[in-house]
């Protein structure tokens, strides 16, 4: 690969994750933090709302450094620990599918959350 073209193969990956991010942290702030809070103390995360802004306003902002390509290595780290801490605390204990089928009904299978 040439040097023009090297430089612009990131540029999918860091898109597709900045979005992913970004949508993820304005879920958590576009109608406060409070409900993400409340499931942080459920699952045993430390730290109440610091905890819950920290982690909103990182998924929002740091998804937008990773599409403006700024700070990448710096916030590529804490987004990789924050999906740690995800996958060790949410996904271990309750799976990995982000949808469960909980039965059959008439008009075809019924979905449960993550874990049931």
């Amino acid at each position: 690969m040439n040097g023009t073209w090297a430089d612009w193969a990131p540029l999918p990956l860091r898109l597709i994750l900045g979005f992913g991010f970004i949508y993820h942290g304005w879920e958590k702030l576009a109608d406060g933090t409070e409900g993400f809070q409340m499931m942080l103390g459920m699952i045993g995360i430390p730290g109440g709302a610091a905890t819950a802004w920290f982690v909103a306003l990182l998924e929002f902002f740091g998804g937008l450094a990773l599409i403006a390509g700024a700070l990448v290595p710096f916030v590529a780290v804490l987004l990789i620990g924050n999906m740690l801490v995800a996958a060790v605390t949410v996904h271990l204990p309750h799976g990995f599918s982000f949808m469960n089928m909980t039965g059959m009904g008439p008009d075809g299978p019924q979905f449960g959350m993550p874990g049931y």
